[in-house]
């Protein structure tokens, strides 16, 4: 198995941040990870993303889980289990209602993982991008949580 995650403070409401990874067509305005996501982000439906880190390259994912405000995750692989991505985008509110924990893991499982991820190269600095992009916009539209 091999696994990719980032974690980060984010002074805003969980109803802004959600909004911000719900909204597929937004994504390029203001992720720098993301050139494009085709598709609407509800359960069961199938997404599309294009990433500049592989521009030659989408990647389909159907939305597996959404619990909103909360929990969302994005699956692909291939049959009978041999290669399986997932990455779940968590927020975990703070007690002191001063934002949320936000966390975004993508692992990679399967008897031919091994072989596959050799050829996926690290992308914590995208994740680690992602992240401070996503904190970023959610405080512009929303303001630091007081």
């Amino acid at each position: 198995m091999k696994a990719f995650e980032t974690t980060l403070f984010i002074p805003a409401r969980p109803e802004r941040i959600w909004a911000l990874l719900t909204d597929a067509q937004a994504y390029p305005r203001w992720n720098p990870t993301v050139t494009r996501v085709d598709g609407t982000i509800r359960l069961g439906e199938k997404i599309t993303v294009h990433a500049r880190i592989s521009p030659d390259r989408a990647f389909p994912v159907t939305v597996a889980a959404l619990e909103t405000n909360q929990r969302m995750v994005w699956s692909s692989g291939m049959p009978l289990g041999a290669f399986k991505g997932e990455r779940t985008f968590t927020l975990t509110p703070r007690a002191d209602g001063a934002g949320v924990d936000f966390k975004m893991r993508e692992e990679f499982t399967g008897w031919l993982s091994g072989l596959i991820t050799k050829s996926i190269p690290d992308l914590t600095p995208e994740f680690v991008a992602f992240a401070l992009a996503l904190s970023e916009e959610a405080q512009k539209t929303d303001g630091p949580v007081r």
